[in-house]
């Protein structure tokens, strides 16, 4: 793409058309500058509930309210003009009953603009991605592991291993049926998710589920490295911005201290500058 060239922003019926075609790109976002970063380059950009982890701190994703989706989904559509916005649904807002989860996501949609939410759950909630999609809501399936059901599937554990895949198979044909338009496959074992991947008609978007989904989604912060500390196996650092920050900002308290900084350049005069 030229760098004048501006693509028009997809809708969920153009991310369903790229199945088994060029591979779709996505990366989370919950701030303007970061979304203005990968608006040019992602096809769809998501609000993810780790929102609750990269910025506020959170244990997990457990503590993450309509609020924060609702303040962080408004920063991002500010800075996106050319892939399509995609909003998590956070725990606790869909899962008592189809009504509930049709009221948060118009209120997602509504608040920030987004084109479509994520809800997780495979089997058991086919029924609410049935009832969003005959309303109006365009819903990306979320199985294999789903963080916000972390404390019944004993951790951040590869999932779909063993006997446990005909289950997971199972639930990427419940979502696909009731008509989420595609499916993230998260921690899968490469094999089951080529399976899946061959067997349902959406696209498949891998976060440590191999090469072969139609498509893949990383944490920015992760892949841009501003976590030291944090690094799962299925994440590539294509960057390690988080030593460059952390030396700068020792450099910065370094100068500040020894009175280097801010030097004559940074420093505003009494008078103006004669001409």
């Amino acid at each position: 793409m030229s760098a004048t060239a501006k693509k028009t922003a997809p809708l969920p019926d153009d991310i369903l058309a790229m199945k088994g075609q060029t591979p779709i790109v996505s990366l989370t976002a919950y701030t303007t500058p970061m979304a203005r970063l990968m608006d040019e380059a992602c096809d769809f950009v998501l609000v993810g509930d780790s929102v609750g982890m990269v910025l506020h701190g959170l244990n997990s994703t457990l503590g993450v309210t309509m609020e924060m989706m609702v303040m962080h989904g408004q920063a991002v559509a500010r800075g996106l003009t050319s892939a399509m916005l995609v909003m998590d649904m956070p725990f606790g807002s869909y899962e008592e009953s189809p009504e509930q989860a049709f009221r948060n996501a118009a209120t997602l949609m509504r608040e920030t603009g987004a084109a479509a939410v994520k809800l997780e759950g495979g089997t058991h909630m086919a029924d609410t991605i049935a009832f969003l999609v005959a309303r109006g809501i365009p819903v990306m399936a979320h199985i294999g592991l789903t963080p916000q059901s972390i404390n019944t599937l004993g951790g951040y554990k590869v999932q779909g291993r063993d006997e446990a895949g005909a289950a997971l198979l199972a639930d990427a044909h419940a979502v696909a049926d009731a008509g989420a338009f595609s499916v993230v496959l998260e921690k899968v074992p490469a094999n089951l998710a080529d399976k899946i991947t061959s067997e349902i008609a959406i696209p498949t978007i891998g976060i440590g589920a191999g090469a072969g989904c139609d498509g893949q989604i990383l944490v920015v912060d992760d892949m841009l490295g501003l976590f030291a500390e944090f690094k799962p196996k299925f994440v590539k650092r294509f960057a390690t911005l988080g030593d460059g920050a952390k030396a700068a900002i020792n450099d910065y308290a370094a100068e500040v201290r020894a009175r280097s900084f801010p030097a004559a350049e940074h420093t505003f005069a009494d008078k103006a500058p004669s001409k």
